[in-house]
Order: C-alpha cells, then sequence, then structure tokens
C-alpha cells in the first residue's frame, strides 16, 4: 500500500465492527484525495452467484440520492416525449436518438425506452450492452410510467446486482455529505438487500458488510435488522 494509505489504515480498527453511525462519520474522516470521493457499500452475500434463482437485483431510491448529477435519455414516441421533457429528461428521442448510439455517441448516464421502443433499440443492443446502458425491465428502465422514472433516477436511484463473487457494490453518497445523511442512505440500503433475501438461498445470507471512501480503507458495519 502507498504511505498514504497505510496512515489512513491506522485510523480504523480492522478487528472491530462498526456501527453505521460510527462507520459514517469515520469514512468521511479517512476521506484524504483531493477530490469528492464517492463512498461506497460492499455487502458479501451468502448467495450461489452460478445460480440464476440466487441472483440479488433490485433498485431502490435513497433518501439523499447519491451526490451525482445524472444525464437522463429517453427514447419514446408522441406524448411520452413531452412527458419526457418535462419530467426534466436531459435527452429526448426516438430514430435521431438511435441513430446517435449507431455512431458511439453515449452521452448519458441512464437511457429509458417505453415498451414499445424496445424492438427498434435491439438495432444497437450490442452498443449499449457492454456498457450497462440497455434498458432492462428488471431496472425499471423500460416502462410507459416516464415521468417517475426520470425524476426517482434523478433524485438518487440506484440499481444494485451482485457480481460473479456474490458481492454487491453500491454507491450512497460523497464524502461531502453530512455523516447522518451517508447513515441514511446505508440502513435503507442494507435494509433492501435483506428484503431481497432469495427464496433459495441457505445458511448466513448477509456475510459482511463494509464500507470505503473511492481512495480510503474499508471499514466493517454492523448488521442491522
Amino acid at each position: 500500500m502507498s504511505r498514504r494509505l497505510n496512515e489512513l489504515v491506522k485510523l480504523v480498527d480492522r478487528d472491530k465492527i462498526y456501527t453505521v453511525e460510527e462507520a459514517s462519520a469515520l469514512v468521511i474522516e479517512t476521506a484524504k484525495a483531493r477530490f469528492d470521493e464517492t463512498v461506497e457499500l460492499h455487502i458479501r452475500l451468502g448467495i450461489d452467484p452460478r445460480k440464476s434463482d440466487q441472483i440479488v437485483r433490485e433498485t431502490i431510491s435513497l433518501p439523499h440520492g447519491i451526490g451525482k448529477t445524472r444525464k437522463i435519455a429517453v427514447l419514446a414516441k408522441g406524448e411520452k416525449q413531452k412527458e419526457a421533457e418535462t419530467a426534466g429528461a436531459d435527452i429526448v428521442g426516438f430514430d435521431d436518438l438511435i441513430e446517435n448510439i449507431s455512431k458511439g455517441n453515449l452521452d448519458f448516464d441512464f437511457l429509458i425506452a417505453t415498451p414499445d421502443t424496445m424492438k427498434d433499440l435491439s438495432k444497437v443492443a450490442k452498443i449499449l450492452g457492454p456498457r450497462g446502458l440497455m434498458p432492462n425491465p428488471k431496472s425499471g428502465t423500460v416502462t410507459f410510467d416516464i415521468a417517475t422514472t426520470v425524476l426517482e433516477l434523478k433524485k438518487g436511484r440506484v440499481e444494485y446486482k451482485n457480481d460473479s463473487f456474490g458481492i454487491i457494490h453500491v454507491p450512497v453518497g460523497k464524502v461531502s455529505f453530512e455523516k447522518d445523511k451517508i447513515a441514511d442512505n446505508i440502513k435503507v440500503l442494507i435494509g433492501a438487500v435483506t428484503k431481497a433475501k432469495p427464496a433459495s438461498a441457505k445458511g448466513r445470507y448477509i456475510r459482511s458488510i463494509s464500507v470505503s471512501s473511492t481512495m480510503g480503507p474499508g471499514i466493517f458495519v454492523e448488521h442491522i435488522v
């Protein structure tokens, strides 16, 4: 580890499991980079990620957002385009938007599509898919409820999904946040993941929880119910 990280690690008791409030304060204290670091929660699950019926994937709106301005694109027709514009979508279109995507213009963080446009969007699926931008009903980005979805994404709705090791990594704010806001977001997220336990998962479901900033050390967090 670098000298900087070694110094920060000394601030964390590796044998201690901190309360959410303690961890939220400590993650801010150990963030020393010259930019507003992201605070990320890591939850190791007792699942078999090779089994499709044990995949944990949900969306959730965090009470204080994640501190990032998101650029939202909407693929829709007719009145749904007007709905998207009124809700504050940054990019709205149909044929023109698909053409821009085909040219590699992906200047957005999320793409929402109405169900009746998905057939046309399939033309650029190979461009969107590898970048994690393909709309998906499971993540709530294929919907006719455009206004609600745009507003939720703008406010801080996040999608989480376990990786191939059964671990979930989710941003829960910025180190510039007040510690209480980070704590609130962590509690809501832990509660949601706890409720999302697959019926087929056996044994201890949540193995460990830790929080860290972009450049900071990991801090173990207690599992609240």
